[in-house]
């Protein structure tokens, strides 16, 4: 199945409401699984929160969740602590594919019992529940922040608290302080200094009601939109100033694109930035933000901006690898594009083709990110139905600011 894609005026406006964080949700759903006080709401409808939620009710023996990576990372780590529950924790045929040794290495240094069912290193993962007394672990600091936020979250229910120190840079710092803060805000004590991550137990902690703030990585699809619109003013809600979100770095990053982001009563409008024009190149360090990076890369394409971005080694080991998509599907439509395993460039933008489709790979990030050329040409998105991995509305809000689109 394709969806085509087309904006007959090439002026979007309207009002949003966008779901809530997926990033918040799955982070404070696991931690009501094991503090029932937590009670949360504006809750993502995610693909990847439903699966979460799903995988902590199931009786089942086997959990499957499916193209879940978050899920599969925060389920390894709550499953291990679950004393006398055995689980074969298993997904589709890429998340078989995707690496989990560290995390199933650092648990079974503090006493879990966590085994793989097939290939080493890699899921489906027999974990039976135990009661887990030690509490140092020692991690590479570059690996992905969902490993560390996996450990931190179950950190005050173990025994002794728990003691993570990274070794190295650490990666995705704005994930990781995300999920301390959450701890903090609840109730929980725990400290960050960028190199040693300190948690101490909790056997319980006072009742608590979350509002979930909307998903920042799904307002940059019309962060894109604004930008490559010839006339746009966007609102959505809910957004603070204040965010604990990584992803709300957008407003910086899309003042070099020409979007302006104003703040008032829990919303932001995006408007065009008067009398702006394009710069031809931009470099961005993306280590921070990685799920930014396909959009950015196809706003800078439609906008004929060069570009490079830098600090996307996690980004090979996501529902595709991207970098090698993202080439792929640029290049498929004009561009000339070059990539590491943990830079892209955009050397050559070139004049977009028309009616081209795109290739999605499972990957919601791919569909959403390159939907905005329909503003400057027809363009086709193939297996639309992807994005309710994080954003099940996503095609009918685009309807909402005039996108006409067709199935076929």
């Amino acid at each position: 199945m394709k969806l085509k894609l087309f904006h007959p005026t090439k002026v979007a406006k309207g009002e949003l409401t966008i779901t809530g964080s997926k990033s918040e949700s799955n982070r404070l759903l696991i931690l009501q699984a094991l503090y029932p006080q937590i009670k949360i709401e504006n809750l993502s409808s995610s693909d990847d929160s439903n699966v979460t939620l799903s995988g902590l009710k199931s009786n089942g023996r086997i959990i499957d969740i499916h193209h879940a990576g978050t899920a599969m990372r925060f389920l390894t780590a709550y499953y291990a602590v679950q004393q006398g529950r055995e689980v074969v924790l298993t997904g589709s045929k890429r998340m078989q594919e995707r690496p989990i040794k560290l995390l199933v290495e650092a648990l079974n240094s503090i006493g879990a019992d966590i085994r793989y069912e097939r290939k080493a290193g890699f899921p489906p993962l027999i974990i039976k529940g135990k009661e887990l007394s030690e509490n140092r672990i020692g991690l590479p600091a570059n690996i992905s922040s969902q490993y560390i936020s996996a450990l931190m979250l179950i950190a005050p229910s173990l025994k002794n608290g728990l003691v993570i120190e990274l070794i190295g840079e650490t990666t995705s710092v704005p994930y990781i302080q995300m999920t301390q803060s959450i701890l903090n805000q609840l109730g929980f004590e725990a400290a960050f200094d960028g190199s040693q991550i300190t948690i101490k137990a909790a056997e319980a902690i006072e009742e608590n009601i979350w509002k979930v703030e909307s998903d920042w990585s799904s307002a940059s699809y019309f962060y894109s939109v604004v930008a490559l619109a010839e006339e746009s003013e966007i609102t959505l809600s809910s957004y603070f100033e204040e965010s604990m979100q990584g992803d709300s770095a957008l407003v910086k990053i899309y003042e070099q694109m020409g979007v302006e982001t104003t703040f008032f009563d829990g919303k932001i409008k995006l408007s065009k930035t008067p009398g702006f024009s394009p710069p031809t190149y931009v470099s961005l360090d993306l280590k921070n933000t990685p799920d930014l990076a396909q959009t950015i890369a196809v706003t800078c394409l439609g906008l004929n901006i060069g570009c490079k971005l830098t600090g996307l080694h996690t980004l090979k080991i996501k529902e595709t690898d991207r970098l090698v998509a993202l080439k792929v599907e640029m290049e498929k439509l004009g561009a000339q594009v070059e990539i590491t395993d943990k830079t892209l460039e955009l050397i050559h933008p070139g004049t977009i083709k028309e009616n081209i489709s795109i290739e999605t790979y499972n990957d919601h990030r791919m569909a959403m990110a390159f939907a905005p050329l329909g503003l400057l040409v027809p363009i086709n998105i193939k297996n639309p139905d992807v994005v309710s991995k994080s954003y099940p509305g996503f095609w009918d809000d685009l309807k909402k600011i005039k996108f006409d689109q067709d199935i076929f």
